[in-house]
């Protein structure tokens, strides 16, 4: 009778532990289509990229701050934030033909769009990297604003306007006395950020003190 009911009891156990993995497998395969429906298709068109209209991309930027929705609801992307998030495995995007682009592709496709792209892209990605929020800065005469750490469009102000050269360029005072004016114009800091030819960055900050 004993061994009866350890064969009962055994039974019970194995069949709860083939439910348990059953269970776990589901959620498992439930885990990877979520997070393949988080990948979301978008579409490098003249000078620009969208985005599909779908929750996804939606999130991009309620919770990542990246690009800015259009009236049709679909999300349009800055060619920086573009290329990152592809790096990120979190947009996949093709050209006007349909064909997807990789990211050698979307470099050079880029690069004819905006001379300075690597350049910019590089300090772009680094202050992303490092958890700021990065915009363009188009209507400010600058390359990109930049908010503090977990601050959001929105929320506060640009903390700083950022101008990405390349260590290898030349600037003269009268550059930078023009760069300061945009600052001081927009109540922002003035940022350089150095790329040298290995990609890293050196970020300068830019006061003027009155003699």
């Amino acid at each position: 009778m004993a061994n009866k009911k350890t064969t009962k009891k055994s039974n019970e156990t194995l069949s709860e532990e083939n439910s348990s993995s059953a269970l776990v497998e589901v959620v498992d395969n439930a885990a990877k289509k979520i997070k393949r429906a988080k990948v979301v298709k978008a579409v490098f068109t003249r000078e620009r990229v969208i985005a599909e209209e779908c929750d996804a991309a939606r999130d991009l930027n309620n919770q990542g701050s990246y690009g800015s929705m259009l009236d049709s609801g679909k999300l349009q992307l800055s060619l920086t934030e573009a290329l990152y998030l592809m790096e990120k495995k979190r947009v996949v995007i093709f050209d006007g033909r349909n064909k997807q682009l990789d990211f050698d592709s979307f470099v050079r496709k880029a690069g004819r769009v905006e001379p300075s792209f690597w350049t910019r892209y590089a300090v772009f990605k680094d202050m992303r990297n490092r958890g700021y929020v990065v915009k363009t800065a188009l209507k400010f005469g600058a390359d990109f604003r930049v908010y503090d750490r977990g601050i959001k469009p929105g929320e506060d102000h640009a903390r700083w306007i950022v101008y990405p050269v390349h260590e290898g360029e030349k600037y003269t005072w009268f550059d930078f006395a023009a760069k300061n004016r945009v600052a001081h114009s927009t109540k922002k800091r003035l940022m350089m950020g150095v790329v040298d030819d290995e990609n890293d960055v050196t970020y300068w900050e830019i006061k003027w003190v009155r003699p």
